[in-house]
């Protein structure tokens, strides 16, 4: 049997070992607060490329202090951060694994004591803050960050770059309509809800020539929310503009109760790899070697985001090798064991 789950991948100039990939999770480890990355993340990071996972996705990184989730999150603000993240490459590309980053602003989900951003002055709950609206220097300051973030990313030595356009955070809010209630040219049709990602994306393809991939809520849990005709029109304007995957999560632009089951994304990922005739990928509890080569085989996307299972076991791949009778080289170090 041909396994297309360790089948290599190849975007632009990168190729994938594997259709593998560790879906970026927040680890809340910049214990002082300032975005430097720490002794945790090396270990944390590096076990997973020896566990032979193909693209190592490491966490939202916040492009500017107040884009942060939480004060812990790391960031890429500053010319500073580079070197930390180059030290978690470095134990990455050292397992024959590639690296991505995921560019991030939380807008109304940033839960820090300081003045938060949103396109709409709307808090995300009663409990959180209400933001402050973003004026067009704002937003003109934020895709400048972005921009900023990838120039960034590329002297850390990434190979990939996903921006963060799902689960509610900034790029999110101004795709919803459910959060972006602007009455100028960033607000209201979905041709100006869809200009800040554009603009986002111009200015990272200015400093980027790599793969560069999003992600996307592909479900929004409310009638008046985005609905699928209007995630394929996204995926096509980011095709027409050079992203090359769309990775497709859902919700968190709204409270919202959500009964998960296994694969209960995978859907979304495939109606938009076919509306828009894009590369994407699937993610959401996806545990096991058989289900992930089924998604697979049925094309039902191209790549493979793992998120618990990973977090779980750093060495997934080997189990899902074993279970789909596929023999996977290890670590020279593990062989023992392997």
């Amino acid at each position: 049997m041909k396994h297309k789950l360790f089948e290599p991948y190849t975007v632009k100039n990168v190729t994938l070992k594997n259709r593998i990939v560790m879906s970026p999770m927040c680890m809340y480890s910049s214990d002082n607060q300032d975005g430097y990355a720490q002794p945790f993340h090396l270990a944390h990071y590096e076990s997973r490329a020896a566990g032979q996972v193909g693209l190592i996705i490491t966490e939202a990184t916040a492009v500017l202090p107040e884009g942060r989730i939480s004060h812990e999150d790391l960031g890429i603000w500053s010319d500073e951060h580079i070197e930390g993240l180059q030290k978690i490459n470095e134990g990455i590309h050292r397992h024959g694994a590639k690296a991505g980053i995921q560019l991030a602003h939380a807008g109304r989900k940033a839960n820090l004591r300081d003045e938060i951003f949103a396109p709409s002055a709307e808090a995300f709950s009663s409990s959180m803050k209400v933001p402050t609206e973003m004026t067009k220097e704002d937003i003109k300051r934020t895709v400048e960050a972005f921009r900023e973030g990838a120039r960034r990313s590329e002297k850390a030595g990434f190979d990939v770059i996903e921006l963060h356009g799902a689960h509610g955070y900034l790029i999110n809010q101004f795709l919803s309509p459910l959060t972006n209630k602007r009455n100028d040219e960033y607000g209201g049709t979905r041709e100006n809800r869809y200009r800040f990602l554009r603009e986002v994306i111009e200015g990272v393809k200015q400093e980027w020539e790599g793969p560069l991939f999003v992600r996307v809520s592909g479900e929004e849990y409310h009638e008046d929310g985005n609905t699928m005709d209007d995630f394929i029109y996204f995926a096509r304007e980011m095709k027409s503009q050079g992203v090359d995957l769309i990775d497709v999560s859902s919700g968190g632009v709204v409270p919202a109760a959500i009964d998960p089951y296994p694969g209960y994304q995978v859907t979304y990922a495939e109606q938009i790899k076919k509306g828009a005739d894009i590369d994407t990928g699937a993610v959401g509890l996806i545990t096991s070697g058989n289900q992930a080569e089924e998604i697979l085989q049925n094309e039902r996307a191209d790549l493979i985001f793992l998120a618990r299972a990973l977090l779980k076991n750093p060495y997934w791949p080997k189990e899902a090798a074993d279970e789909l009778g596929y023999s996977l080289e290890g670590p020279r170090q593990y062989n023992r064991a392997w």
